[in-house]
């Protein structure tokens, strides 16, 4: 066990170290403030603190940890080898920065609760952060940070042995609506109907009717092509579902028809099965509630993962309304039209509310690429060349790359071509050394 000597065992303290120490390097961390005891200790050890207390191993400490609610964190980005920190410590330390102030920093979403810009739906987004600004969204840097800090401990402490990590996956599959023609309802069809007829868009019209007498299939039911590749993998693909009220912003199927009911079955057969939270869900708690039991009837087990629609996140209040319904896990930390770490990590965390001082017990699994975030890439090899960059990046430091997509990435439309070829890519990376 790693014994870290502070001044001050604040709830930040803790968390950060924790997630540093115990989930990306495998090791157990333990705290004191009493000299004595750091000292009796005779496994790994460090001081974090002000001031070194003898020739220990020691990292300089930063004040955000030993703080309170937010204060004007002043951020000086620095080169740090091939890549790049903040807190500089100076070089009586055994690490030029404070990775831990700098990794609480973006684990906790500081910067979400200042001051900024929104877009359209009401999301903190890339060009906002300072991960975007300071050209660092590209790398885990976290995790990075932690192998940096697993290096001078190793330096220090030869005989110790770290734990071997490995490469995870973690596909997600998103579904806003499981059909695109099917069970829609005859007012639904018909409006649709109308507005192909109006757009001149013919080929739909046909397309739409050959579904509904079933000489055609749906595009978006891809779900056949899905199960038979989880078949072939032994990661668990997770599916969230929409099964909201149709909405402005949520169009899904009605979740009383029994076959769209059936469907939600028969993929938690085979893969995890998470709710996707509908627009409004959002910020009303009673309409999350009522998602919730829905899905808890439909897979006759209590719910543990959601997924919000749109990617939008209210901190903290999105957060602690998922916690106060007992969802254990969400995934909707990530950037809908950027790739990257959106909290600096690949590997899940706790979230750390900053308003109350607590670890919390819902764990944030944020997505490092959306399907969206490659059609930026025009050519197929563009998009290949950025989604193995992305995943080399975790590679390197033994993460769990979570990207997402959605059901009808995988139909024909000429706006998902080769998809299929890059979700496959996503999948053989696992087998690969």
């Amino acid at each position: 066990m790693l014994l870290v000597y502070t001044h001050k065992i604040s709830p930040r303290v803790k968390y950060v170290f924790k997630h540093i120490c115990t989930r990306v390097l495998g090791i157990d961390v333990g705290f004191t403030t009493k000299i004595e005891e750091f000292i009796a200790h005779d496994d790994i050890k460090m001081s974090y603190t002000k001031q070194q207390l003898s020739n220990e191993f020691f990292i300089k400490s930063h004040d955000i940890l030993f703080e309170q609610g937010l204060s004007d964190v002043e951020i000086s980005i620095n080169n740090w080898g091939d890549t790049k920190c903040f807190f500089f410590n100076g070089d009586k330390s055994a690490i030029p920065f404070d990775i831990f102030s700098a990794a609480f920093y973006l684990l906790s979403r500081y910067e979400e609760y200042l001051p900024h810009v929104k877009d359209a739906y009401g999301r903190f987004t890339a060009t906002e952060s300072l991960a975007y600004n300071e050209g660092f969204l590209h790398q885990p840097v976290v995790d990075i940070w932690a192998y940096k800090f697993k290096d001078a401990l190793q330096n220090q402490y030869p005989e110790f042995e770290f734990p071997i990590k490995t490469y995870r996956i973690k596909p997600i599959i998103d579904v806003p609506t499981a059909y695109n023609f099917k069970l829609k309802g005859i007012m639904r069809t018909l409006g649709g109907t109308i507005k192909d007829l109006f757009s001149f868009r013919f080929k739909n019209l046909y397309i739409r009717f050959m579904v509904i007498i079933g000489f055609l299939h749906d595009p978006y039911d891809t779900f056949k092509y899905i199960l038979n590749r989880q078949k072939q993998t032994s990661f668990k693909f997770m599916f969230f579902f929409l099964i909201g009220d149709y909405s402005t912003y949520d169009k899904g199927i009605n979740p009383n028809k029994k076959k769209f009911v059936s469907l939600i079955k028969h993929v938690a057969d085979y893969c995890k099965v998470g709710l996707k939270a509908s627009f409004f869900a959002l910020g009303d708690i009673a309409i999350l509630k009522k998602e919730k039991l829905r899905m808890e009837d439909i897979l006759n087990t209590n719910l543990k993962a959601s997924r919000q629609s749109f990617s939008k996140l209210n901190l903290p209040e999105s957060y602690r309304n998922l916690i106060e319904l007992e969802i254990q896990e969400d995934y909707t930390m990530g950037y809908v039209n950027h790739a990257g770490f959106r909290a600096g990590s690949c590997t899940p965390f706790l979230f750390y509310d900053l308003d109350y001082e607590v670890q919390t017990p819902l764990m944030i699994n944020s997505y490092h690429i959306m399907d969206y975030a490659l059609l930026k890439n025009h050519s197929l090899l563009d998009k290949k060349k950025r989604l193995n960059e992305i995943i080399k990046e975790v590679k390197q430091v033994n993460g769990e790359f979570i990207p997402v997509f959605h059901n009808y990435t995988f139909s024909n439309d000429a706006r998902w071509n080769g998809y299929k070829e890059l979700f496959n890519i996503i999948l053989d990376s696992a087998n690969e050394d």
